[in-house]
């Protein structure tokens, strides 16, 4: 019997999770949400791309789940980062305009704080905070990621196109024969300015050493990682080891250093063995920006890009990792959205969504565990103020269309054009008269989103006095 014993005792001590192992099984998941700035659908190796080499994204890809149609909430910077950090159409934020589309330097508004963003969500349950990268919410005192939840933030507060010096070159050649030194872009750590202009052509090494860090210093505890990059947004600046090394040229160059920086956030959760206890997601915040020539990305089939309500400005790559969680391999076909990761990260840390203000998110669990159907219903495609567009299951109707950014005036459609996006995802070919069963469901749709609706005070058009 004492022999038995021993024996047991034995296989109990050996069989059992050490105490930091066993501690990390019992404490909420870490989250880290990587975005990417001005990626398309179709620039990674995994989405299909021929030349731009990838294999960390790739292989997170097939480590994870891959969303085939995963979208931004809106086309363009600020409106689609405020949605992604508070899970609400930018709209009900009043980040949007029709004719200041993103905050500028001299912007005098920014992101309110009655909006519960994700890091502020996650903090009544104890989790360790950081935005690391470009933040685009507002760049005065008050509207930056200190005062919206996270612990420390390092990074730039707008596009890495503002701020141009006036000794730059005039037009386009400052941008496709960039300089740092032409675009006095502030970098920041929490609310201090430390470099300006920033020496962009080592921000993405330097994002991603402050990122090991964060991770290496709250291992012991649950933490939330916010990895906004600064590009492929134009100008495109890439470190020494990178620059010259891609066939895509600079734009690859960039991006092969970003997926860089992602492997080396994958590895350090392998080799602390924080991997098996982390979800980590990777996505866009809005299509290329084709304008910009081969300083531009690719939609892929998709048509259009960055600021329109055409497929290519809003579908974007979606990317989610969990080991041990999430089945490897997969390939969803469920419609989600950049909207629903504020209500996931709730769902999967067991935080209280608060019941105002309205969300317009949905919990994506179900589809990240294939343990049931999207609880998504509809893509709404707002263009600024706008609502071009909406999507409800298969079918995609379009009340207005417009190029993102050539200098063409918006064409209204009564009755709306109507695309099936699984047969045709160019949207080429309208099928309105064929299915007008299609869109009978989505104008129900329509009618339910805009008793709903009540739009925020604007902030983006309000400008700093001198």
């Amino acid at each position: 019997m004492r022999y038995s014993n021993l024996l047991l005792i034995l296989l109990l001590i050996v069989c059992a999770p050490s105490g930091l192992n066993a501690q990390r099984a019992n404490r909420p998941p870490n989250i880290i949400i990587i975005m990417a700035d001005d990626l398309g659908y179709g620039d990674l190796g995994c989405y299909g791309h021929p030349s731009i080499r990838t294999p960390n994204l790739d292989r997170m890809a097939a480590e994870g789940l891959r969303f085939t149609d995963f979208y931004s909430s809106a086309p363009v910077c600020t409106p689609s980062r405020t949605g992604l950090m508070t899970g609400r159409l930018p709209i009900r934020s009043g980040m949007v305009s029709d004719t200041r589309r993103v905050l500028f330097p001299d912007s005098a508004g920014g992101l309110q704080q009655n909006e519960i963003t994700i890091a502020r969500a996650l903090k009544n349950k104890g989790y360790a905070s950081a935005c690391i990268g470009k933040w685009h919410l507002g760049h005065l005192p008050q509207y930056l990621p200190t005062r919206h939840g996270f612990d420390y933030y390092f990074g730039i507060p707008y596009s890495n196109d503002m701020d141009r010096s006036p000794e730059a070159p005039k037009g386009r050649t400052a941008i496709f024969e960039p300089k740092s030194d032409y675009f006095k872009v502030p970098l920041m750590r929490n609310e201090e300015v430390i470099e300006r202009p920033a020496d962009q052509t080592t921000l993405t090494r330097r994002y991603t050493e402050e990122a090991l860090k964060f991770i290496e210093k709250n291992k012991g505890r649950q933490f939330f990682l916010y990895f906004p990059h600064t590009f492929p947004h134009v100008p495109l600046f890439a470190s020494p080891k990178f620059k010259g090394t891609s066939t895509r040229g600079l734009y690859g160059d960039t991006v092969e250093e970003l997926d860089w920086s992602v492997g080396q956030i994958l590895e350090l959760l392998r080799r602390e063995k924080l991997a098996e206890n982390t979800f980590v997601f990777f996505t866009s915040d809005n299509g290329p920006w084709l304008t910009q020539d081969q300083h531009g990305g690719s939609a892929g089939l998709l048509r259009d890009g960055k600021g329109s309500t055409w497929e290519g400005g809003m579908r974007v790559p979606g990317i989610a990792w969990w080991p041990g969680k999430i089945r490897a391999g997969s390939v969803t076909r469920e419609i989600a959205a950049n909207l629903d990761l504020l209500p996931t990260c709730m769902a999967l840390t067991g935080a209280l969504l608060p019941p105002e203000p309205l969300l317009d998110g949905v919990d994506m669990t179900p589809i990240l565990f294939g343990s049931g159907k999207g609880k998504r219903s509809a893509i709404f495609y707002y263009r600024d103020t706008q609502l071009y567009a909406v999507r409800k299951g298969p079918w995609k109707a379009h009340f207005i269309t417009r190029p993102g950014y050539l200098a063409e005036d918006p064409k209204h459609h009564d009755p709306p054009v109507l695309y099936n996006l699984d047969e045709d995802p160019s949207e080429r070919f309208d099928v309105a008269k064929q299915y007008p069963e299609a869109l009978a469901g989505i104008a129900k749709e329509l009618e339910t989103h805009r008793a709903s609706m009540i739009p925020g005070k604007p902030q983006l058009e309000d400008r700093i006095k001198n």
